[in-house]
């Protein structure tokens, strides 16, 4: 049970209270909150120094209430459900603070090791009111390879140092001998030791900050506003978003596409959702075994809290419009709206210890992936097309000088065509995060950036396009080693209602000569100096009906170099006749034509759902499995 009977009581207490806030006062509170959250992500990218930090913004920030519910939306984060778990709140101080990055000991808050996490309680007259949490993917913790991401792991402790929940700070004190083993594991001590104190003084601060807003309004007033913000959200999404979805049963499945060990193998999880009228049951059963390499996601912990607030904003895909999608908050309101049914321990989301996990992200944007997939056959294709938008490359050997560097960077892709809009060019799944600016990479690194751009056709055909996704060129400048850890490789994201897949990821070293197209998983490929290695990144699905889209919007994707004058015939049946000084043409009458042609040569209606090329030729990993992957 979640609660104990005391804090049962004490939550229905605060439903009763909530109902009679005061709404000028529900809004600076709810105001504050967001200030608070935006103020720890400041100054955390402020202050902080690894490049995957401050530059690409890999971390999030969280802010909960003393029952440990997440209060603010803005985007995921962890959970301090493994901190109460091991230091009960009455025995905590002012001043301390929590440090924790172990996949299988913190309750589903961290899928992988370089999540390190810091936590720290808020008092006010002496008793807690609230935690605040900050976790940042840190650039090296250790392991077999540099960044702590070994594509080729067959177990956890290949992948770096793991810390259970520790308290890092007694009564503000910082315990400097846990500290020494933190940064001797690193291979970029200085730079992890100055990243953690970034993010435990930021959370500090904005701890001050809630201690002040319960100062300010009463810790009564406070807390009901708390249950009032919770409340608001699950009536929005048990009587505005969810009647949108028919009652009914309906199944999904996707595939993660290497283990770099089964190659090339393909690995399942599915879903069936049931939706009744005021629930939604997520059941994962016949979801693939545990895989051997790090692919797996520790997701069965908190009764699957994690994997709820992880799913659940693609829900406000079903508002009634764009803009009213981004005014509805995600947080732990709508928890007690979904329920998750876990395979048994031994899947590729209940895996055992020691199965590796670095590369846990593929499963975390599968199920996005398969959420929005069911949701899609309930509403009858109303929901955006899918979308792959964070990988990692990077670089690492000895610059010129004999000097070590370490350079990674997490790039985005083109997210899913929806059913008014193309989808957007090179986004990133994280909230404000980038690519690492060329003068960055140039100025820190032995690389020089020869070329960034959008991947021309990468987008997936559909009377709204698939938004692209990058085309990055390299070119380092001493012999050193390359590293990749993507997904989608073979198949590209699904089209929806009529919309065609986007193309897959893929990196290509010594892109002059030989073109060798890497793997998604790849640990110390060498790179020789002056070699151009190029990264295309994923484009969205498409949405509708390709044949229905504006012949002028193909126009203008040519023009731009979005689509090239061979797609816009192959996929949207328009002709161009001509190209004048960089401007297209249209051939009126040779497109009408070859639409009609088109049109008329389909044997097979429009499916919702479109997996592109190779799905024919997909072959699951351990077909009738009935036993545990053996580990090394």
């Amino acid at each position: 049970m979640r609660w104990t009977p005391d804090q049962e009581a004490d939550i229905a207490a605060l439903r009763e209270r909530a109902k009679a806030v005061d709404p000028i006062i529900l809004q600076i509170v709810e105001g504050t909150l967001n200030s608070i959250e935006r103020e720890i992500e400041f100054a955390v990218e402020r202050t902080a120094r690894s490049p995957m930090i401050r530059e690409a913004h890999d971390y999030r920030v969280g802010l909960f209430d003393r029952f440990a519910r997440k209060l603010t939306g803005r985007s995921y984060s962890a959970m301090p459900e493994a901190v109460l778990r091991d230091y009960p709140p009455e025995t905590m101080k002012p001043g301390d603070a929590f440090f924790m990055n172990d996949t299988y000991d913190t309750e589903g808050a961290i899928g992988h090791l370089p999540d390190m996490c810091s936590t720290v309680p808020t008092f006010h007259d002496g008793s807690i009111v609230a935690y605040i949490q900050v976790f940042g993917h840190h650039d090296d913790i250790g392991g077999k390879v540099p960044g702590s991401m070994p594509g080729t792991a067959l177990s956890v402790f290949e992948e770096g140092l793991m810390i259970p929940p520790i308290k890092l700070y007694d009564r503000g004190v910082r315990n400097d001998e846990a500290f020494k083993i933190i940064r001797r594991n690193s291979r970029v001590p200085e730079m992890l030791e100055a990243d953690v104190d970034s993010e435990m003084q930021a959370i500090l601060m904005g701890s001050g900050r809630m201690t002040e807003l319960f100062e300010r309004f009463g810790r009564e007033t406070v807390e009901a506003c708390f249950q009032a913000i919770f409340d608001r959200t699950r009536d929005i999404f048990l009587n505005e978003l969810m009647p949108k979805i028919a009652n009914g049963t309906y199944y999904a499945e996707d595939y993660v596409e290497h283990d770099a060990f089964t190659d090339p193998l393909l690995h399942k999880i599915c879903v069936t959702m049931t939706k009744t009228d005021d629930k939604i049951v997520l059941d994962f059963n016949g979801t693939d075994p545990q895989a051997v390499g790090p692919i797996n996601w520790a997701a069965d912990y908190s009764e699957g809290r994690y994997l709820i607030k992880w799913v659940s904003p693609v829900m406000r895909n079903l508002a009634d419009t764009p803009e009213r999608a981004a005014e509805i908050p995600c947080n732990e309101g709508m928890v007690d709206l979904f329920e998750v049914v876990f395979p048994p321990k031994g899947s590729l989301i209940t895996p055992i210890r020691p199965a590796p996990t670095n590369a846990r992200a593929f499963l975390l944007l599968r199920s996005l992936s398969l959420f929005a997939n069911v949701l899609a056959q309930a509403v009858e294709g109303k929901m955006p097309a899918d979308q792959e938008t964070i990988r990692y490359t990077g670089f690492y050997g000895y610059d010129a000088h004999g000097d070590y560097f370490l350079s990674r960077e997490v790039l985005g892709g083109g997210s899913g065509g929806r059913y008014y809009a193309d989808g957007s060019d090179a986004i990133h799944v994280v909230p404000d995060s980038r690519n690492q600016p060329a003068e960055y990479t140039e100025t820190q690194y032995p690389l020089r950036v020869e070329r960034l751009a959008l991947a021309e056709d990468s987008g997936g055909a559909g009377e709204f396009r698939g938004g692209l996704g990058y085309l990055k060129e390299y070119r380092p400048l001493v012999d050193c080693f390359t590293l990749v850890s993507a997904d989608r490789v073979r198949l590209g994201c699904y089209g929806v209602k009529g919309g065609s897949s986007g193309e897959p990821f893929g990196v290509f070293v010594d892109a002059e000569g030989e073109n060798r197209k890497l793997g998604g998983l790849e640990d110390e490929i060498p790179v020789k100096s002056g070699e151009l290695m190029r990264v295309e990144t994923t484009g969205g699905g498409g949405w509708g009906d390709p044949l229905d889209r504006d012949i002028e919007a193909v126009r203008l994707d040519v023009w731009q170099g979005k689509v090239s004058a061979d797609a816009a015939a192959k996929a949207y049946g328009v002709v161009i006749a001509r190209i004048e000084d960089g401007e297209p043409f249209i051939d009126d009458a040779a497109t009408a034509a070859l639409r009609r042609k088109m049109l008329a040569e389909r044997n097979a209606d429009v499916p919702i759902i479109d997996r592109g090329r190779g799905v024919e030729a997909i072959r699951l990993a351990n077909p009738g499995a009935g036993e545990l992957k053996r580990y090394g």
